[in-house]
């Protein structure tokens, strides 16, 4: 088993934050990471698809970089998202743009610990559950943790950010 030591989950350490690390296997090769974490994981832990959420970079007008954080079932409203960050519009970020701002690995990409802190928003859905997750910084490995905590440590607003919110 590979290390579960990562910048998101050695802040969860470094901040006492009550979480559980879980890893499974996963396929490199994979066209969607969130939705192979919610069929490793989810029937394993006891969540819903909708408790597990996926990291998207995205590029505001003004240039600049920023996480959206959704459940993995949804579909991202750039709009709402920009709003929500103050940016105007918004697109996704480019792989190389992401992985550099962040320090992760597309597919890997943690709300937590990230190399530049990057403005953050957290789909309000979050917030209708105990306990939801996250990437832990590499594939293959999520954080299952408080979404207070989660929208606490990534400085996060909260809104909502996916289509038809």
């Amino acid at each position: 088993m590979a290390s579960t030591s990562t910048p998101a989950t050695k802040l969860l350490l470094r901040e006492n934050v009550t979480h559980r690390v879980h890893e499974y296997p996963y396929d490199p090769r994979a066209g969607s990471f969130g939705s192979e974490a919610v069929e490793m994981l989810g029937q394993r832990l006891g969540v819903v698809p909708a408790q597990i959420f996926k990291t998207l970079v995205i590029k505001l007008s003004d240039g600049k970089l920023a996480v959206a954080v959704i459940p993995v079932p949804a579909t991202l409203s750039l709009k709402a998202a920009a709003a929500a960050l103050g940016g105007g519009k918004a697109v996704m970020a480019e792989r190389s743009d992401a992985e550099r701002a962040t320090g992760y690995v597309l597919g890997g990409i943690s709300p937590l610990g990230q190399r530049s802190r990057l403005r953050t928003a957290v789909d309000a859905s979050a917030q209708q559950w105990d306990r939801v997750l996250c990437s832990a910084g590499r594939r293959g490995l999520e954080i299952e943790l408080a979404p207070a905590d989660l929208v606490r440590l990534a400085g996060a607003v909260v809104a909502p950010i996916t289509t038809g919110a």
